[in-house]
């Protein structure tokens, strides 16, 4: 069975919509897999979906659930990014604060969400994507005699058990199973009713496919029990775009903006050998032509998934497949992203005035300068201020107010640095002051408090040599 008109107000032209079905088809055909289900969503609503399916009988659509491994990890980091946010811990917290005994305990919290604190990439004994997690009941039996690779903090080496302690982490704090504690905390606030510990009617079941033949062979899916964590869930392309649009815009029931926005915010550098990737918080970042995409991807024995957000075009992607292996899902998620950002760029949203105007902070506007490089200082309607050079390239950064008179960078050079405001006794403003840099109103002014000073003879013409 194959569909892609199952969105009732589809909102893309039809020549959009045929280039996002010819490319699932051809993944679908080049990669041989049994059934695949593809969503595209733009503001947190469904634009597209398209499903096929080579099964006899078998029907997908964006309600059937196929297993998302890793995308599991993501939604563990809310988890974690929640005990932070009610001040319970502290990202540069050590483990073992707060949950003792395990042999990894001098790693911080930010090192397992980041997978920088030098963990074992998997479980030690058989393949645990393809056992019982009964055979390993205990943390102990997750880490192993010899948890680590690397030294704690140096570099990005993706771990399973990693996310397996900060799942029990949760555990201790919650006093509550991770499953109990991710359906009431993430699920059930943003209505994500056919995300699931185990598989619900309808659901894919998983295979693999011959090699040289093309013929099937069904795979397990066992509970992953201790495991859990790090890629246990089930899921549909619905849910996740769902999921997805949190991600960029943030719920206050479940996790602020600037918290998700925290996540996808650069932690550590990928793999050796992938520089155009690096890893937030429970999100990947991937860079490359001209846009960075956040999300994650997954895998278990049977299925492949797939979740990227363009923040840019507010557009998130989802695939998913039931087949070991063949598919580059990430890729796909990120090519069905650039079909319709090519096609049917965001419209730019409507430009509307402040609703109020702070004089103090209207007072702020206008051309700084960096010794004698000119930026702009722009105020917007949301409260925050930008600071952009006014030619060339420069350090460039948004700021976001913090309610006594500063605001907080938000990305760039200067995120979380300050930008302060200085007045002098009469209460005009005399220079910013943004992490030791000193921004004037006129370059090099000889009564500007530039640090180390200025010629008092000011500005001057040609000089004699000497």
């Amino acid at each position: 069975m194959t569909t892609d008109e199952t969105v009732e107000d589809l909102g893309l032209l039809p020549t959009t919509r045929r280039a996002l079905r010819h490319r699932i088809a051809r993944a679908q055909n080049e990669s041989r897999v049994p059934s695949l289900v593809a969503g595209v969503a733009r503001d947190g609503e469904v634009i597209w979906e398209g499903a096929l399916s080579a099964l006899d009988g078998v029907e997908t659509d964006g309600r059937t659930q196929y297993r998302v491994g890793s995308i599991s990890k993501t939604f563990t980091a809310v988890l974690v990014m929640r005990l932070r946010d009610e001040g319970l811990l502290e990202l540069t917290d050590p483990l073992e604060k707060h949950l003792p005994g395990t042999g990894a305990g001098q790693a911080t919290i930010a090192d397992l969400l980041s997978h920088t604190a030098g963990l074992a990439a998997e479980a030690p004994g058989e393949w645990w994507e393809r056992s019982p997690g009964t055979l390993r009941p205990e943390l102990s039996d997750v880490l192993g005699e010899e948890p680590h690779r690397h030294p704690v903090g140096r570099i990005h080496h993706y771990s399973n058990p990693g996310y397996t302690l900060l799942g029990a982490l949760v555990e201790e704090m919650r006093g509550e199973p991770w499953e109990k504690v991710l359906r009431t905390e993430v699920l059930e606030p943003l209505g994500l009713t056919r995300t699931s510990y185990g598989p619900q009617a309808p659901y894919a079941r998983g295979w693999a496919v011959h090699p040289w033949a093309d013929a099937l062979l069904p795979e397990p899916a066992h509970d992953l029990g201790r495991m859990a964590p790090a890629g246990q869930l089930w899921s549909t392309t619905r849910d996740l775009l769902r999921f997805a649009a949190f991600l960029l815009d943030g719920d206050e029931e479940v996790l602020s903006a600037a918290s998700v926005r925290e996540m996808r915010t650069p932690a550590a550098p990928s793999l050796p050998g992938t520089p155009e990737s690096a890893y937030g918080l429970g999100l990947q970042v991937l860079s490359g032509a001209g846009a960075t995409l956040t999300g994650h991807m997954g895998s278990l024995p049977g299925y492949l998934a797939a979740l990227l957000s363009h923040e840019g075009e507010r557009l998130t992607a989802v695939v998913l497949a039931n087949t070991t292996s063949g598919l580059l899902v990430g890729t796909l998620a990120a090519e069905l992203l650039g079909i319709v950002a090519e096609a049917e760029p965001a419209m730019p949203r409507l430009w509307r005035p402040m609703r109020e105007v702070d004089p103090a902070v209207l007072e702020l506007a206008g051309a700084w300068y960096w010794g004698v490089t000119p930026y702009g200082l722009h105020c917007g309607a949301d409260g925050g201020v930008e600071l952009r050079p006014l030619k060339g390239t420069g350090r460039a950064s948004r700021f976001e107010a913090v309610g006594d008179g500063t605001w907080r960078g938000l990305d760039g050079y200067f995120r979380g640095e300050i930008l302060r405001p200085v007045r002098d006794a009469d209460g005009a403003v005399t220079h910013l002051d943004l992490g030791a840099f000193v921004y004037t109103r006129e370059p090099y002014a000889p009564d500007s408090v530039v640090p180390g000073g200025v010629d008092a003879r000011g500005w001057h013409g040609q000089v004699e040599s000497g």
